[in-house]
């Protein structure tokens, strides 16, 4: 279902953008004409898309927590709206294209929100699980400073690009399987992290919790 809603919400924000990016170009080209027609043509197809871009949203936000980018990402979102009607009710190009600015620095801010995994070097010692001095806590720090660190926080609270960690209501299974398929913009680990690697980090994150 969440594969499902997240596909939704990347067409209808493709879509929505798209709209607006030629409502934008006709006014800008004063083609008022063509405008007018392109408005009424996609008026109720418009709707129907932002109601599904801003419910997909809400339940994504609710799903994966808000980070500190994809709350400035829905700031810009939210100004623009208000100010694309402004400006294409009014014919104001400043306004519309200040409207069609925001709303692709928040497309840029959630591209900055999505992570490219690159394979990390662990300290081989604290990796090897079958020596009798394996500390499974220890290994998963080193992960998870390795790999999670940068956009959850030193301490899983303060992290630029992701969820707070130490309030996540998700038991141990539950974020296993979200290591291993990602979700929004968190990106799946399965192929760049073994088994005893994800039992590890998510064993040191439930460390983390308040």
């Amino acid at each position: 279902m969440f594969r499902a809603i997240f596909l939704t919400h990347l067409i209808s924000v493709n879509i929505f953008l798209i709209v607006y990016l030629v409502k934008t170009i006709l006014l800008v080209s004063n083609k008022n004409t063509a405008l007018a027609k392109f408005t009424k043509v996609v008026k109720v197809p418009e709707m129907i898309v932002s109601t599904l871009f801003l419910l997909t949203g809400v339940y994504l936000i609710m799903q994966t927590g808000a980070s500190k980018l994809l709350i400035i990402k829905i700031i810009f979102v939210l100004v623009s709206i208000p100010l694309a009607v402004i400006g294409f009710k009014k014919g104001n190009k400043i306004l519309a294209v200040l409207s069609m600015l925001l709303i692709i620095m928040a497309y840029g801010f959630a591209e900055m929100n999505k992570k490219k995994i690159v394979k990390q070097e662990i300290d081989p010692v604290l990796a090897n699980a079958s020596l009798p001095t394996y500390d499974i806590l220890k290994h998963g720090a080193a992960l998870y400073s390795a790999y999670c660190q940068s956009c959850h926080g030193v301490e899983g609270a303060n992290g630029a690009g992701g969820i707070n960690l130490t309030i996540s209501q998700k038991n141990m299974e539950q974020m296993k399987e979200q290591v291993r398929k990602g979700k929004s913009s968190m990106p799946p680990y399965k192929d760049f992290l073994n088994d005893q690697e994800i039992n590890a980090v998510v064993a040191y994150v439930m460390t983390l919790k308040k």
